[in-house]
């Protein structure tokens, strides 16, 4: 997703506000086209795309935004507004089937789906165990960005551990996700814990070393992780892989004499991964099965990554993506390799064990 913020400090305070971004018609489109409702991500597809799906099927593409799965989810569970087509997280995919919120996706009417990489269906499955519900739109890593010439005059050597963010030497030099579950992830990871722990023992070692951390850490961020380290303002930030093709061009383009390098450290990490599901009260369900079917055509898959530059599971697109693109392992890492083996699909762990992590988080925040 776009600048991931699940469980942001201030994400209790989220609202469940919709913001229509547009409501596109085609005019003189097809007779019984109807009307697609569709909700994704802020920023998470090219528009050109919306439109060329209209002019292609003569539906109509009624298009809404949200910034965070906690303010989607209401919204869709509500029905206020009946969604044909909605573009959750794992998680929150698992509490929608959970939840029975999902229609079941008839694949023949998605014969495209199957562009969409082995490697990305077994992903899913950790969440739509039968592949039933969910179909992936884009995926990526969290790992750590780094200052390689910052580091060298700091004298500390490249991050291959999480255990790299509590060297002394980076104090004030250290850029953390404002958000509670990427946070306890690092500190859980490198414990050898599994980042959906639920345990409060281990819950609350994860909390004492964050804490530890606190002093040499420059500033909790979001967004403003990217724009921070291009500036040279800090050595090393948490970030979200598909945050990188972005960086790599503004070095190119603003002639940096410094290198941005990202990595997975060897303990692993939060994969994630976004999909196109369909809510059990959708009106217009052969609508977005065509939509999906639509975006998962490798040619659109291309066009829709080059916008938004986070990794595409879909084969079709990478192979039509030059070699450069192909070999970036930040976006397409070694799926075999100790960091990735060792990466996790986070998972919805329920009321109860969200609070534990809201109050632990809160006791970072106050020291």
């Amino acid at each position: 997703m776009k600048m991931r913020t699940f469980w942001a400090a201030a994400a209790a305070a989220v609202g469940s506000c919709v913001v229509s971004i547009a409501i596109l018609g085609v005019p003189g489109a097809e007779s019984g086209g109807g009307t697609l409702k569709v909700y994704n991500w802020g920023e998470y597809i090219d528009e050109d795309v919306i439109t060329q799906f209209e002019d292609e099927t003569g539906i109509s593409v009624v298009y809404d935004v949200f910034e965070t799965n906690e303010e989607m989810y209401p919204v869709v569970e509500a029905g206020g507004v009946k969604y044909d087509v909605v573009c959750p997280s794992d998680y929150m995919i698992q509490r929608m089937i959970d939840n029975n919120m999902l229609a079941e996706l008839d694949y023949d009417n998605i014969p495209n789906a199957k562009q969409i990489g082995d490697d990305y269906w077994n992903m899913s499955k950790d969440f739509d165990p039968k592949n039933q519900y969910a179909v992936p739109y884009c995926w990526g890593t969290v790992g750590i960005l780094y200052n390689k010439q910052m580091l060298e005059q700091l004298g500390v050597p490249k991050p291959t551990s999480w255990a790299n963010l509590w060297d002394p030497k980076l104090s004030d030099e250290i850029l953390m996700q404002n958000s509670i579950r990427d946070a306890f992830m690092i500190a859980l990871k490198q414990k050898g814990y599994s980042l959906n722990t639920s345990n409060p023992e281990e819950l609350a070692e994860a909390r004492d070393m964050l804490i530890q951390q606190k002093p040499l850490v420059q500033a909790y961020v979001i967004d403003q992780v990217r724009d921070k380290m291009i500036n040279g303002e800090a050595a090393e930030g948490v970030i979200y892989s598909g945050e990188m093709l972005y960086i790599q061009e503004q070095i190119e383009e603003l002639g940096l004499d410094y290198d941005l390098e990202y990595v997975v450290p060897e303990e692993g990490t939060t994969l994630w991964i976004d999909c196109w599901v369909v809510p059990k009260n959708a009106e217009n369900k052969e609508a977005a099965e065509k939509w999906i079917n639509f975006l998962c055509r490798p040619d659109i898959a291309k066009k829709n990554f080059d916008y938004i530059t986070y990794s595409t599971p879909n084969t079709g697109a990478y192979e039509l993506s030059d070699e450069e693109l192909q070999n970036n392992e930040a976006l397409f890492p070694d799926m075999d390799s100790p960091a990735m083996k060792n990466s996790e699909i986070l998972r919805y762990l329920g009321d109860d064990t969200d609070n534990i992590y809201n109050e632990m988080w809160k006791e970072v925040k106050a020291q």
